[in-house]
């Protein structure tokens, strides 16, 4: 079925799950959509992500996309469940398939969760990883800082350091943790710094592998993977500062991403 896959975030980490799609399904078109100008979506009520969400979903449905990926864990903490009830299309967020990862790894049982404000106050990894396996322990950890630092460009160098230090200071006292999941779209962008700062005996899982995974095998089964010969065109339309946007995107999917389109979402385009 020729029909793109509509991807969204609260800004340029989703482009990490998009990566892996592009990877996983090289025939498929995404149509990706960073809500850029308001972002970070992590210290806002839910209500407003909720509200901002939506937005992004409304401008992709007049898109004709045949799928939605929520590449946006505090979205998908807070509207994964409604958008799957009130659209006629799959949807998948990118949090149990975090936790399915990190299952798989983990051999003391103790995942740690590092997120922004939202996606740790709404325990939604805690839920999702419980729902498997109630006998783990599991830390969550909210890291305000990332996701500002990443949108800006900054993922490497000294900076980046100091603030991942800074931010993971409490991981200290996670003594039995041999497993960490990067419970931001945008933390894995700064993968190797993390890595750095953590040490080598935790492993770090992000989504994006997982995810696309899913999208594949739900694609699959629905007999709707394009299966046709035509040139690849991907789309990719930002609220903020478009420039900034594909420069990142640039470097993260180590592809020529020569057009960024500038939207406007809803009325409120105040940070």
């Amino acid at each position: 079925m020729d029909y793109p896959i509509g991807v969204i975030d609260s800004g340029v980490g989703g482009l990490t799950v998009a990566r892996e799609l592009m990877r996983q399904l090289p025939k498929e078109n995404l149509i990706y959509v960073g809500d850029t100008l308001r972002c970070p979506y992590g210290p806002r009520p839910e209500e407003e992500v909720v509200e901002f969400t939506w937005d992004m979903v409304n401008f992709l449905l007049e898109k004709n996309i045949k799928m939605l990926v929520i590449a946006c864990n505090t979205a998908t903490a807070f509207t994964l469940e409604e958008l799957k009830q009130k659209l006629d299309i799959p949807v998948v967020g990118v949090i149990e398939p975090g936790a399915r990862a990190a299952i798989k790894t983990t051999k003391t049982n103790h995942i740690g969760v590092l997120g922004t404000e939202g996606t740790i106050r709404s325990h939604a990894y805690r839920k999702a990883l419980k729902n498997i396996n109630s006998e783990l322990e599991i830390e969550g950890l909210a890291c305000p800082t990332f996701v500002p630092m990443v949108e800006k460009g900054v993922v490497s160098g000294p900076l980046a350091l100091q603030v991942v230090q800074d931010a993971l200071t409490p991981l200290k006292d996670w003594k039995e943790m041999d497993t960490l999941i990067l419970g931001c779209t945008h933390y894995p962008i700064i993968k190797p710094v993390i890595e750095e700062v953590i040490g080598e005996s935790v492993e770090v899982i992000s989504s994006g592998d997982e995810t696309a995974r899913e999208v594949s095998a739900i694609l699959g089964f629905k007999r709707k993977l394009y299966e046709g010969n035509r040139p690849v065109n991907h789309q990719f339309y930002a609220s903020g500062d478009t420039h900034l946007f594909m420069k990142i995107a640039n470097m993260w999917l180590q592809r020529s991403v020569n057009e960024v389109g500038r939207i406007q979402l809803g009325s409120k385009q105040s940070i």
